[in-house]
């Protein structure tokens, strides 16, 4: 999350659990989440309410400290602004749209490349100046194809599963026993699900796609796609795509239901852990009571650098080894134009030992550890685990006592092992508490960490006033004129 008022170096800043019966103030991307200024040495924090999708000011500019009370007219005018955010037709009308599209000569289909939108013929004059292509029935069954992706990754950043991972999630999936699918920001998995059906070559699954890509809509009936917020949990159409929800998660005739989740890799971790729990929970209810203390099943998709972040919120999940890779992103694909291995993992609380990772792309079974890894993975018998999350081969440092990656090199100075270049000095630990300022934990152990909340909420509740103790804008660099800037450079120039 990058906030100007909150981006002073001595702070940090976390998520607040929202707290039952206080509603949080709503921007264009449904009701935002509470964050908080943790100081260093103690001091209070002031919390503030900022956009559950958006980390950067400049896609969503919501912004309101909790105790401030907001006017009358504000509160009409951020109404009217969130009005205005929301898409042209609605879903039902889109559906109507789509029918009347399908309908239509090959040459009268019709995408404006510029407005993302499909033309019916009489708004094909309105276009008249925009991009436009012809569209083909193809087309139309894989509109992730047709469509121009999102890409921004501060927010809604859309990476596209390559057909490898496509055709190896399903075929997982489906060999698991599972019919239904709740395709939770994974379009492409819902698009090769109804392509298969219609070959009629596999047993047939269902599928829903939650996704705050309103322009699936247009492509899609209500009953397989709903407008979700995936970060605070929320249904642009509320009850009735709720409805949709509950009706899907609905085991019956022995179809399994399981869930799959890629979200922007940007994505904050605890808002994604919570939305997930509730869907959890509404299916945990719809089910009979041997499932009372389970969850769905779930594969969570995300760079293996958050492990401890995930772990940490969904004990129960497993991280696999297999390599998820993306058509459309720089780094995140196979080939020449991207890196060797995709750093993206499989995070799931199904057992390890059933997701069976492919023997042809260099994954091996490992029997002590009951689950498929990459052969560079070699099993350390000194930490009894395949120690490998970058899918090199580890190695084991008796001083740390655990494996490490093989750039590493163990410092005596730092006691620890880092890469040779490291400013050596400041190792782990080092810096300490960022609560207390103990050199013997981290903020999340520190036990003074609740003090400042205590302290918060009672003064908030007598109505005393906060003093700040820093700025919360760091002053800002006058901008030169164009003239002056040139000028700066030519006295730069050597004479």
């Amino acid at each position: 999350m990058e906030v100007s008022e909150a981006n002073d170096e001595s702070f940090g800043i976390e998520v607040i659990p929202a707290e039952d019966g206080k509603p949080a103030p709503c921007c264009p991307h449904g009701p935002t989440l509470l964050f908080e200024k943790v100081g260093k040495g103690g001091e209070k924090g002031r919390r503030f309410y900022a956009c559950s999708a958006c980390r950067d000011r400049k896609d969503c500019n919501f912004f309101q400290w909790e105790e401030e009370k907001v006017s009358e007219v504000r509160l009409l005018a951020r109404e009217a602004e969130n009005q205005s955010k929301r898409p042209v037709f609605t879903q039902q009308e889109n559906c109507s749209r789509f029918r009347k599209f399908s309908s239509l000569p090959l040459d009268e289909k019709k995408f404006c490349q510029d407005c993302q939108m499909l033309l019916l013929p009489g708004e094909h004059e309105a276009h008249s100046s925009h991009r436009t292509t012809a569209v083909s029935t193809d087309q139309l069954r894989r509109p992730s194809v047709l469509l121009r992706p999102l890409d921004n990754k501060k927010s809604n950043a859309q990476y596209l599963f390559t057909d490898r991972s496509s055709h190896f999630l399903l075929d997982t999936l489906a060999g698991l026993g599972y019919r239904k699918v709740l395709c939770v920001g994974t379009p492409r998995l819902q698009e090769l699900i109804k392509l298969r059906n219609l070959e009629q070559k596999h047993e047939p699954m269902k599928s829903l796609l939650l996704d705050i890509d309103f322009r699936y809509t247009q492509f899609y009936s209500q009953d397989e796609f709903c407008h979700y917020n995936m970060f605070n949990h929320h249904f642009f159409d509320g009850e009735a795509s709720g409805a949709v929800l509950q009706a899907f998660l609905t085991e019956c005739d022995g179809q399994k239901v399981v869930m799959v989740a890629d979200p922007p890799f940007g994505g904050l971790v605890k808002p994604l852990a919570s939305s997930f729990s509730l869907i959890s929970h509404t299916w945990r209810k719809l089910q009979s009571s041997d499932c009372s203390n389970t969850d769905i099943p779930m594969m969570w998709i995300f760079p293996y650098f958050f492990e401890p972040r995930i772990l940490e919120c969904l004990p129960s999940f497993t991280m696999l080894d297999y390599q998820v890779d993306y058509d459309n992103h720089p780094l995140y694909k196979h080939g020449k134009t991207g890196r060797k291995q995709s750093p993206v993992r499989l995070f799931t609380n199904i057992s390890p030992r059933d997701v069976v990772l492919p023997k042809d792309e260099g994954y091996r079974f490992c029997s002590v550890c009951q689950r498929f890894v990459l052969s560079l993975n070699k099993h350390c018998a000194k930490c009894n685990v395949c120690p490998s999350k970058d899918g090199r081969e580890w190695k084991h440092c008796s001083m740390c006592e655990k494996c490490v990656k093989p750039s590493w090199r163990h410092c005596q100075r730092c006691g620890r092992c880092a890469l040779p270049d490291h400013p050596c000095g400041q190792g782990e630990g080092q810096e300490g508490c960022f609560n207390c300022g103990s050199l013997e934990h981290k903020r999340k152990a520190c036990p003074l960490k609740d003090t400042h909340r205590i302290s918060h909420r009672s003064n908030a509740k007598s109505g005393g006033k906060r003093v700040s103790h820093r700025p919360l804008l760091k002053p800002k660099a006058k901008r030169k004129s164009g003239a002056a800037r040139r000028a700066k450079k030519l006295a730069a120039l050597p004479k």
